[in-house]
């Protein structure tokens, strides 16, 4: 069995920063603009592009501003049954599309 290299916090963390400075080059901002749209300052903005740590409000910021919240899609919870509810419901005989009522 072959393992997967783990990457480091920082190595994530950079390759987040270039993947931001790409939207915000592609979205055709300057840092100093994309600071503003943001209401941050210029060096919060360098500090995410370059990896050198930043809070996640700082990141829903700069990505809410390019109009890129879509790239954490895969991190929000889905819409509809969880699995436990599909497998409580799979186990009472109904099907897994009934609605879900909250309580």
């Amino acid at each position: 069995m072959i393992e997967k290299a783990i990457e480091s916090v920082d190595a994530v963390e950079t390759r987040i920063g270039r993947a931001i400075r790409e939207l915000r080059i592609d979205a055709g901002y300057s840092q100093d603009e994309l600071a503003d749209r943001t209401s941050l300052s210029r060096s919060a903005i360098q500090s995410l592009e370059t990896g050198a740590g930043s809070r996640l409000a700082t990141v829903i910021r700069v990505l809410r501003a390019l109009d890129r919240l879509d790239v954490l899609d895969d991190l929000t919870p889905r819409i509809g049954p969880t699995p436990m509810e599909l497998l409580q419901a799979e186990r009472r005989g109904r099907t897994a599309d009934a609605p879900r009522v909250r309580r």
